[in-house]
């Protein structure tokens, strides 16, 4: 790159990333490159907690709908809600009223303004901070609940800007507290059936993934209760780049073992023509300029090679797809529908998926063991987007009484969040090349299977 674009990308990474700004002379590559962790929360182990005392703070849409994963684990004696806060004391009121049936007795309600969550960190007595704010709030939410020695687990994405992740791993490493990112995609039956099909050897040496989040948003969007003060709307206003990656992102790095044997290298991101959104706000009478392009793609190059293809688009209408491709030497896997092709032999006649008996016999003999041990329970309670959510939390509460790492760590939900700002200021440069930042002290490179393969 040339010395004006060089002072020129310098200048954009500063107001991106919060990085200062750096003189002609300087790398900003070297400059992103120089985050420096210890990666001493890469498995932690906090003490066990035999039930797991919570406050959940930001009732809305996902608040609400996490209340009841809590069910089960509730009736085992393995977690009690303590407190629920949000600006909307109704919300809480609600919610408070599903769970007193459920528990010995009603969690307290923190609702005397936008700062009385911190009330029910410093003196709820709890042990875990669930976090359902919107995006702007969660790092902040997340300092403060670990600097008082409480773990905590945030909505999607973790932080927004480097600074943030940044410091969210640092008082991880110091505090020894959980900092974990509720990807629930993570743990989806086709995701993890994919995941142990990689194990297993089925899909040979991984070359190369695709994976999205395509949701026609629209309707939520501009719609004036939905999002509490249309706060994601905002977001759309403000910013250009893959605004939520984490969804396709999550899956594929646990597929290609990054932070345990690999990691991502660089990215380059370009968004389309904005019209989808501009559009659907025209019949609410609202015209407004959307800087966000209807559909963002970014490519990521892996330390090893690997190519990853993100995709991102809440303003189109089409249906539903994380896409979940992923290509190995031995296998192919798409999602939406899920479809498998095992390649056997090179040949002229390799054109065709695995017809349906097939498929269900590789989806037999493969299912994961957490989905064989719980497809049960999460199928008969039909919990949270497939059961999914009711895997996590398990998951999430389990690892908590049994003082286990988790099954995500700070690095990885830093790393699967930092895709948003990296890409914003690829965008930004006209698809410029930007480097990934190593969160992990360099412990990427020592190969270890993912906890998610662990019994707890």
């Amino acid at each position: 790159m040339n010395r004006k674009d060089f002072i020129t990308l310098s200048a954009s990474a500063a107001a991106f990333l919060g990085l200062p700004l750096v003189s002609s002379s300087d790398d900003i590559s070297q400059k992103i490159a120089n985050t420096k962790h210890s990666g001493s929360a890469m498995n932690l182990n906090a003490t066990p907690i035999k039930t797991v005392r919570i406050g959940i703070v930001g009732m809305g849409n996902r608040g609400a709908g996490l209340l009841e994963m809590f069910d089960w684990m509730i009736a085992e004696g393995h977690a009690e809600v303590r407190g629920l806060s949000d600006i909307v004391e109704k919300k809480c009121l609600k919610g408070a009223q599903y769970l007193q049936d459920k528990q010995d007795k009603a969690p307290a309600v923190y609702t005397k303004g936008a700062e009385d969550w911190k009330t029910m960190v410093d003196k709820g007595n709890i042990d875990l901070l669930i976090v359902c704010t919107p995006w702007s709030m969660h790092a902040e939410m997340c300092k403060y609940a670990m600097e008082q020695g409480v773990h905590v687990a945030t909505e999607v994405p973790a932080a927004l800007t480097l600074d943030e992740m940044n410091e969210l791993i640092s008082i991880s490493e110091r505090t020894g507290i959980h900092c974990m990112m509720l990807e629930n995609c993570c743990f989806n039956d086709e995701e993890l059936f994919v995941l142990n099909m990689i194990e297993e050897g089925v899909f040979g040496e991984l070359t190369h993934a695709e994976c999205a989040y395509l949701h026609d948003l629209r309707m939520h969007l501009i719609n004036e209760t939905y999002y509490e003060n249309q706060w994601r709307l905002r977001e759309h206003t403000k910013r250009d780049g893959n605004l939520y990656p984490t969804h396709g992102i999550g899956p594929v790095s646990m597929y290609m073992n990054i932070t345990r044997g690999d990691t991502f290298d660089r990215l380059v991101s370009m968004s389309s023509l904005e019209k989808g959104l501009s559009e659907a706000l025209k019949t609410k009478n609202r015209d407004m300029k959307i800087p966000c392009g209807d559909v963002n793609t970014t490519l990521i190059k892996t330390k090893r090679g690997r190519s990853i293809m993100v995709q991102f688009d809440v303003h189109s209408g089409r249906p539903y797809s994380r896409i979940n491709q992923v290509v190995g030497t031995g296998a192919v896997h798409e999602g939406y529908p899920s479809r498998l092709y095992l390649n056997k032999e090179i040949s002229w006649g390799g054109h065709e998926w695995l017809n349906q008996e097939e498929y269900n016999e590789m989806k037999e003999k493969y299912r994961h063991p957490i989905w064989q041990k719980l497809q049960g329970e999460a199928a008969k309670k039909k919990m949270g987007h497939g059961g999914m959510d009711f895997i996590m939390m398990y998951r999430l509460i389990r690892c908590l009484n049994k003082g286990l790492p988790l099954d995500i760590n700070v690095y990885e939900s830093m790393l699967w969040s930092s895709i948003a700002p990296l890409s914003e200021l690829s965008v930004s440069q006209g698809s410029a090349p930007v480097p990934v930042p190593d969160f992990t002290g360099g412990l990427w490179k020592n190969e270890v299977q993912h906890p998610v393969f662990r019994e707890v």
